[in-house]
């Protein structure tokens, strides 16, 4: 149901070999994942509050890597990455707060995982851009 599937494009001639993964896409998809998610949630007063948390959050992760490509100097790029990362964590954090019913649980675990291996991702681009 929520649709997690890693986008591949071939965006240089150059890199044939391997697929290059685009993340622009893949954060994009994972917020509207969890709009999806949210919008099927029961509307108790810690669900309501816990999903508009996950809604900023799971969108800022994707519209904060945006930013990071455009970014204007190596320093805000890292900066920008730092944010990615840190929304990704408390996307995590948020999907697991959430009570979700028996029928969406598979979903909301698939969802944290996605923002889990978002986190790793970033941290993954952190270190290589030392």
């Amino acid at each position: 149901m929520a649709n997690i599937n890693l986008q591949t494009t071939n965006k240089s001639q150059k890199s044939n070999t391997k697929p290059v993964y685009d993340l622009e896409d893949r954060t994009k998809q994972f917020a509207a994942n969890c709009r999806q998610l949210v919008k099927k949630i029961k509307k108790t007063i810690t669900n309501i509050e816990d999903c508009k948390q996950l809604t900023r959050s799971s969108g800022s992760v994707g519209a904060n890597y945006i930013e990071a490509n455009e970014s204007l100097s190596k320093k805000d790029f890292k900066m920008r990455i730092k944010i990615c990362r840190k929304e990704a964590k408390e996307s995590a954090y948020w999907l697991e707060l959430l009570d979700a019913a028996p029928e969406l649980e598979t979903t909301r675990a698939e969802l944290a995982d996605e923002a889990t291996q978002l986190v790793k991702i970033m941290h993954s681009i952190l270190e290589k851009s030392k």
